[in-house]
């Protein structure tokens, strides 16, 4: 399934974004889907005492696997449906020029970003003139970003005022979708819900000079985060895995353009460390919840600062930012603003 998080009215406010999944042309909304799958015979569970499926995104996760069923049940009725037939029901079915695509989880409990792709490691510090971490080999290390300020696709980003340096970040990222602590990577599979885009925006100039307070990364990474478009559940994935357990990996392409001009070219299974190392790491001695969002850190050639400003400029206001893997859909958006105060 691909779900995602959307509004009827483009000025809507986060609180206005409902669950949806898409189904054809169609983004048909969850919670009216379950009703409407109920009274055409298909058996849902109850969700907290409720009858029919939540109307968020983090409500959905929030039921855990029973959820997911039941919405895959739903679903599997509406294809049995002529989609004119769905489109009668009120609230149920919206064409996809009708709606509002944002962010797949728009309150996600916490965001951690790892930093697991070797070539894009070697290749950053080379180009500060630094020798490879022998650490770096012994644990998948990440940060905790901000989850207040994400955008989902076609979104405008606003560009931060006091940087001269922004740059993209092509990124994976799963959602947790049952609560876990000291998940072991073996078993850690079985807690994503699902995988989708991340561009985890940089102002490098402002993160340069955090890094020799031995901060941060904190102003010149939480201004601005995107993901998107959907979010893809793994079943969807299962003819692109490579390896099992804790050495899971999906052969999927990595694409990224700035302005249409192709900076990326790298491959999800050239991660060192998988995400069930990830969530293995991430879940030691703490609880992880439904919701909580794992990125992969920047793939090979991912962002400007590892290909150097010589093959391309910093990012200005008016950049349109493209990011695309292979069956996770393309998350674009736009830079506005950057006036100085």
């Amino acid at each position: 399934m691909k779900l995602v998080t959307y509004v009827t009215e483009p000025s809507a406010g986060r609180e206005d974004g409902r669950a949806g999944v898409l189904h054809g042309d169609l983004v048909l909304d969850v919670a009216a889907l379950s009703i409407w799958a109920a009274r055409n015979g298909t058996a849902l569970p109850a969700i907290q005492g409720a009858a029919g499926l939540p109307a968020t995104m983090l409500d959905l996760l929030r039921a855990g696997p029973e959820g997911m069923d039941g919405l895959r049940a739903a679903l599997e009725t509406a294809t049995k449906a002529r989609p004119e037939d769905l489109a009668a029901e009120r609230g149920l079915a919206h064409r996809r020029e009708t709606i509002t695509l944002r962010t797949p989880v728009p309150d996600p409990p916490t965001l951690r970003d790892f930093y697991v792709f070797e070539q894009h490691v070697k290749a950053s510090r080379a180009r500060r003139g630094a020798e490879m971490i022998p650490e770096w080999y012994e644990f998948p290390v990440f940060y905790f970003s901000n989850t207040s300020m994400l955008y989902g696709t076609d979104e405008e980003v606003p560009y931060p005022w006091r940087s001269r340096e922004v740059d993209f970040e092509l990124e994976m990222a799963a959602v947790i979708g049952r609560e876990g602590i000291d998940i072991a990577a073996d078993e850690a599979s079985s807690y994503i819900s699902g995988y989708m885009v991340m561009n985890d925006w940089s102002a490098r100039d402002l993160w340069r000079k955090e890094q020799k307070l031995n901060m941060g990364p904190a102003k010149g990474k939480d201004y601005a985060m995107s993901l998107g478009p959907w979010l893809v559940t793994p079943d969807e994935l299962q003819d692109k895995r490579v390896g099992t357990g804790k050495d899971e990996r999906y052969d999927l392409a990595m694409r990224g353009w700035i302005n249409g001009d192709q900076l990326t070219n790298d491959n999800a299974k050239t991660m060192y460390y998988g995400f069930p190392q990830m969530i293995e790491r991430a879940s030691e001695h703490v609880r992880l919840r439904p919701g909580d969002v794992i990125g992969s850190g920047t793939c090979g050639t991912g962002c400007i600062l590892e290909l150097g400003t010589e093959r391309h400029r910093w990012l200005e206001p008016g950049d349109v930012v493209e990011m695309e893997i292979e069956r996770l859909g393309r998350l674009r958006n736009t830079l506005v603003g950057g006036k100085e105060r």
